[in-house]
């Protein structure tokens, strides 16, 4: 423990002289080692202690368990305050209920930071749980030992310490504490892993939890990589930054969603398409009727957000001699086209050549396409369809499709 007393003491000294600190106090051995520590450091970084217990109220024993912590703070000298919770399941399990319960109750607190007990243990357990159920690097790097909770500081000073040296501090200052019975039904999650997946991983790995540990942090690191990254992102396309909150949340669609996710942001969209973020316009786009193209060099498509240029070449684009006499027309796509810009391959529908070509399905349908009555042309990012192709030194056009947004 005097290495969790060191680091204890050293955020302590950074953050809170001055300010009012409430420990989570559930009765534990955890939280009353943290209680402990904190109470005895007190007077050395100035910052006044309170505690909060919060009654649950599912456990018979809760009513006792709240008198023991009453108990403890009056011996201590460290004013308590007992919060009633109802925990609401809503299709959650007990102990994310619980644990949603709990977090309202700190988060509805008069003070300036909040301490709880998590120890090496139970992060070792939260990384492992949350790999299982297939977290990002967010849910990975479980929890941290320093951040904000309701506009509060929230530290867990004993994150690095493992159970068996808070144990063991405990008994050497006889400290009591209470055992809460549910600790020991494996039926729920995060005590099977403790009571029957621990154990087993420690015979073959005895530092599986330090070695987890680890493992977060450095996933923290990604994960504050990625933050900075997407701050940087939409800064440089002129974006407002957005608040801790939704960046969190905007990480969490951009990574494990896939092309249907859609973030609306300072009016506009942000979609992912093969690991790449795209960026367009929010709301309705701008109707669009069809236009001839009457050989001009220059066909402004404002409606499409951008224009269509064509200049003359040798022997490639679309041949001059096939478009002279005939009327062309730009129209948007509206299902089952096809196009063969290889003479060597089959004619293939546009949706597999846009998929070919990497365009994402919602620039598919704003995308500008070249028409001879009922023959598709051109499509941009695909090329000339071959029986219009220029060929030798013939003659050819070269249309190309400028969009304002890129």
């Amino acid at each position: 423990m005097a290495s969790s007393r060191k680091r204890l003491n050293a955020s302590l000294a950074a953050d809170l002289r001055g300010k009012h600190l409430v420990a989570g106090l559930s009765g534990g051995v955890d939280s009353v080692v943290l209680l402990h520590l904190l109470r005895d450091l007190a007077p050395r970084h100035g910052y006044a202690l309170s505690a909060l217990h919060v009654h649950h109220g599912l456990s018979p024993n809760a009513d006792a368990w709240a008198r023991f912590c009453r108990k403890l703070c009056r011996e201590w000298g460290v004013p308590l305050a007992v919060r009633r919770v109802s925990v609401q399941k809503k299709g959650r399990g007990l102990e994310a209920a619980a644990r949603e319960a709990r977090r309202a109750a700190f988060t509805r607190l008069r003070a300036d930071a909040i301490a709880l007990a998590h120890q090496l243990d139970d992060q070792a357990e939260t990384v492992l749980l949350n790999l299982l159920r297939g977290a990002g690097t967010r849910g990975a790097a479980a929890m941290p030992a320093a951040g904000r909770l309701g506009g509060k500081i929230l530290l867990r000073p004993l994150l690095a310490t493992p159970r068996r040296e808070i144990l063991a501090y405990a008994r050497a200052h006889g400290l009591e504490w209470i055992e809460d019975e549910s600790n020991r039904d494996d039926a729920l999650t995060r005590n099977f892993v403790r009571l029957q997946v621990g154990p087993l991983l420690e015979q073959r790995f005895p530092r599986w939890r330090e070695s987890l540990a680890r493992a977060a942090r450095h996933f923290a690191a990604a994960d504050a990589g990625a933050s900075v990254a997407l701050r940087e992102f939409l800064a440089a396309r002129g974006l407002r930054a957005p608040s801790e909150a939704k960046l969190v949340d905007m990480l969490k669609q951009l990574t494990s969603g896939g092309a249907r996710t859609l973030i609306r942001h300072d009016g506009r969209q942000l979609r992912v398409y093969r690991g790449k973020v795209e960026i367009a316009p929010a709301g309705e786009p701008m109707p669009f009727a069809a236009m001839p193209w009457r050989g001009e060099p220059r066909l402004p498509l404002p409606a499409l957000g951008g224009e269509l240029r064509f200049r003359r070449a040798r022997g490639r684009g679309i041949a001059a001699a096939l478009v002279d006499g005939r009327k062309l027309s730009v129209r948007l796509r509206v299902g089952g086209e096809r196009l063969r810009p290889d003479a060597r391959r089959p004619r293939r529908s546009l949706k597999n050549l846009f998929q070919e070509a990497g365009v994402p399905p919602w620039r598919r349908e704003r995308l500008p396409l070249l028409f001879c009555g009922g023959d598709l042309v051109w499509a941009p990012g695909l090329g000339v369809d071959a029986a219009w192709q220029a060929a030798g030194g013939a003659s050819g056009i070269v249309p190309e499709w400028r969009s304002a947004r890129r």
